[in-house]
């Protein structure tokens, strides 16, 4: 992914604290600005692991769970149409529409060595995590006949050593997620793999 530095690390306005998108509204948005099915697909996939986590690891009620849902959901918006501006493009637009910054915050700091946006939170650090993981599992489903079925931890992670195998996928971003967690990456595969394969 090349570098786009968006140059600020204060993102909405403390007022908008709350205001959130509906999933339907977010949905709309996704299907104006990305084409791509595989892309809208990747998005949706860390929207339902980021909202799984909040619920079941963070105790999150359901307005946090939403703020989650949606970072997950929208971080990659504007990736297909304006690639040489991801992810400034959804940011304005977010801010536009006045939403939490929070939300807005999380989305600029899911690749912190492109953006410049250092994940501040558990929300923000648990994007980072699961963007290039959740991509990486689904890629490893799309090669085996069973897709997601009886696929185990141990599998992706001899994978993940294969630097051919998804080569687009950064490694050095998982393993720097990691090292601002207290959660191993057997944990997080297990996740992803639990909460992306039923979703379409």
């Amino acid at each position: 992914m090349a570098i786009h530095l968006l140059g600020r690390s204060n993102f909405g306005k403390p007022e908008n604290s709350g205001n959130l998108m509906t999933i339907e509204d977010a949905n709309a948005l996704l299907n104006e600005w990305v084409p791509n099915e595989r892309l809208r697909l990747h998005m949706k996939q860390v929207a339902a692991v980021m909202k799984a986590w909040a619920i079941e690891k963070e105790n999150a009620d359901e307005k946090t769970a939403l703020k989650w849902e949606l970072a997950g959901l929208l971080h990659d918006a504007d990736w297909e149409k304006y690639p040489d501006d991801h992810c400034r493009i959804i940011i304005e637009e977010l801010e536009r529409r006045n939403i939490d910054p929070e939300v807005i915050h999380c989305i600029a700091s899911h690749g912190p060595s492109y953006f410049g946006v250092e994940p501040n939170n558990k929300m923000d650090k648990m994007i980072y995590a699961f963007d290039e993981l959740s991509g990486f599992v689904h890629a490893a489903a799309l090669v085996r006949p069973t897709r997601y079925e009886g696929m185990d931890v141990k599998s992706i992670l001899k994978k993940l050593k294969t630097p051919s195998f998804a080569a687009q996928v950064n490694r050095n971003d998982i393993t720097d997620a990691i090292s601002r967690i207290d959660i191993s990456l057997e944990e997080l595969i297990d996740f992803v793999i639990q909460h992306q394969k039923d979703v379409s």
